[in-house]
Formats: C-alpha cells, sequence, structure tokens
C-alpha cells in the first residue's frame, strides 16, 4: 500500500496588498521588498473571513478533484498556527462544514513546515491501512498576528489556504521519501511574542539557505534518484532567495521550480499546498513526475518530501 496525493485544491483572499500599498504603512520602497524577498503583492483576508473559511474553500477543491466527498473522509489534518480560536480547533470545524461525520480531526503545529508533517503522518496512517481518505489542509491568517508598525516583518506575510487529499495509489507512485526535523533551540529567532510574529531575520535566513538545500538532497538521494531526476521543485514560498538556494543545489532549471511568493509573499503551512495546487492546475506537473516539496519555519521545523505524481 503506497500512499499518494489524489487531489489538491487552495484559497486566497481577494484583498491585494502590494509594495505600493506598504509604503503608505511603513517606512519602506517597493524597490526594498522586491530586490530582498521577491515579494511584490500579498492578500489579505477580510475582518470577517478566518481560518477555517479560507481552509473550507480550499478542502472542497481537493475533494472535487479526488472525485471524494466529506462523508468518504477518515482523518482531517489541519496544518496551522493561526487557528480560529484555540479549540474546537479548525479541523473540528472543517469536519463539520464538509460534513465528514466518521473522520477524526487534529490540528499540527508545525508553522511552515506543517503541510509536511501533516502530509508524513497521513502516509502512516495510509500505509498501515488503518485510514483510506486523509484531507491535509494548510491555512493561515497570518494577518492577525502581524505586527503592521514592523516594517522587517509586516511586508512578507499573507493570508490563503491549500488542501491535498491523500489516499492510496499505485505502487511506483506517492511519496517516495521524506525528512522531517526540529531545532527547538532556534526557535527563539522565529516566535510569537505576545500578539505578533518576531523574526530574527539574520539567523532565519542562514538556517533556510542551509536546511532546505539540505534536504532536497536528502529526500532525493533516499528515495533512489540523482538531482537530475527531479522534474518539480516547490520550496515553501518565503524568500525568492532561499527557494534559489535550493533549485540552484538540486542544479533544476527556473521553470521547473514552483514560484508565487511575489503574489502571496509568506503564507506559512499554506505556501507549499498553494503551490502544489497551481502546479497541478496549470499543468507544470505531470503524471509520473518527481516532486520535491521542501519547507522550513518557527520551531525551528523542517521537512521535505519527494514523491512521484500520480494515482
Amino acid at each position: 500500500m503506497k500512499a499518494g496525493i489524489l487531489g489538491t485544491g487552495h484559497y486566497v483572499p481577494e484583498k491585494v496588498l502590494t509594495n505600493k500599498d506598504m509604503e503608505q504603512i511603513v517606512e519602506t520602497s517597493d524597490e526594498w521588498i522586491r530586490t530582498r524577498t521577491g515579494i511584490e503583492e500579498r492578500r489579505i483576508a477580510h475582518d470577517n473571513e478566518d481560518t477555517s473559511d479560507m481552509a473550507y474553500k480550499a478542502a472542497e477543491q481537493a475533494l472535487e478533484e479526488a472525485g471524494i466527498v466529506g462523508e468518504d473522509l477518515d482523518l482531517i489534518l489541519v496544518a496551522t498556527v493561526t487557528p480560529d480560536q484555540p479549540f474546537p480547533t479548525v479541523s473540528c470545524k472543517l469536519q463539520d462544514r464538509l460534513g465528514a461525520h466518521k473522520a477524526a480531526a487534529m490540528d499540527v503545529s508545525a508553522a511552515c513546515a506543517g503541510f509536511m508533517y501533516g502530509m508524513i503522518t497521513a502516509k502512516q496512517f495510509i500505509e498501515t491501512e488503518s485510514y483510506k481518505h486523509i484531507l491535509i489542509v494548510g491555512a493561515e491568517k497570518l494577518s492577525k498576528i502581524t505586527d503592521w508598525s514592523d516594517r522587517n516583518t509586516c511586508v512578507l506575510f499573507g493570508d490563503g489556504a491549500g488542501a491535498a487529499v491523500m489516499g492510496p495509489v499505485s505502487e511506483d507512485k506517492g511519496v517516495l521519501s521524506f525528512e522531517l526535523g526540529a531545532d527547538g533551540s532556534g526557535g527563539q529567532h522565529l516566535a510569537q511574542n505576545d500578539d505578533y510574529i518576531f523574526m530574527n531575520g539574520r539567523e532565519v535566513f542562514k538556517f533556510a539557505v542551509r536546511q532546505m538545500p539540505e534536504s532536497s538532497v536528502h529526500v532525493v538521494e533516499k528515495a533512489g534518484y540523482a538531482k537530475e531526476d527531479v522534474d518539480y521543485l516547490i520550496p515553501h514560498q518565503a524568500n525568492i532567495r532561499i527557494m534559489e538556494a535550493a533549485r540552484q543545489r538540486l542544479g533544476i532549471a527556473e521553470d521547473r521550480m514552483a514560484v508565487n511568493v511575489n503574489k502571496y509573499g509568506n503564507t506559512s503551512a499554506a505556501s507549499i499546498p498553494i503551490a502544489l495546487s497551481e502546479g497541478v492546475k496549470n499543468g507544470k506537473i505531470k503524471d509520473n513526475n518527481l516532486v520535491v516539496l521542501v519547507g522550513f519555519g518557527g520551531g525551528l521545523t523542517w521537512g521535505a518530501v519527494a514523491l512521484k505524481w500520480g494515482k
């Protein structure tokens, strides 16, 4: 029994906040933001639109693409650091709205690496034949924990959700290898202090440019492939310079790396599943492609997955 992805979906709010808009909020410039991060704009949820609302819209798409309904789900995992409230969890709210009455539900808190943590948790249940269909969602409303007076962080973050349904696939498809890790000693560099996100940008950058390329190479090798075999790379959309470090380490062409950081900024746990869903829908991810997902986040946490696309 192999676990793979049966369907994907994503949602981003309508409201667009451009770098020019940011110039009116804090002392910064469009050129400064673009050259250092690659971000041009980000999406911001309305006041009455919360994490569970965005998660629901992404999940609906993923279920439809997978050809199943809520009743078919055995487990719902939602990766988020910005739940609507501590409890009930986003996953429980989603279970109710989807009519997934037989599904267990749990939120996963591993920041920007949360979607990979969710995927690998799902993999274990599927491959031990405990569960058949599992919904994994990465959803964040980071705007509600962003300090809009801190120019070092407020230009980076956006809101959105991405989702995937995982289930049994053919033996030559699905998740081939993975790497999950954490370094709690570095948690101080990327944290929620009081009500807002705090980031020591220099330290997080140093960690990410080392960890993302290393993890990418590790999962490819563990899967029994060479770097040259990678068809598509989906890195966490945090900073174009960090993403480029992973791409160059794998030695793949620019058009084989997902890039939407320019449109959405850093959406934490939603980042990778949004890019995954877009890659499927725009035809960049094809059957039998070797796809690598890799990310890092607060904790500090990291994760990478190599998978052969298809059912």
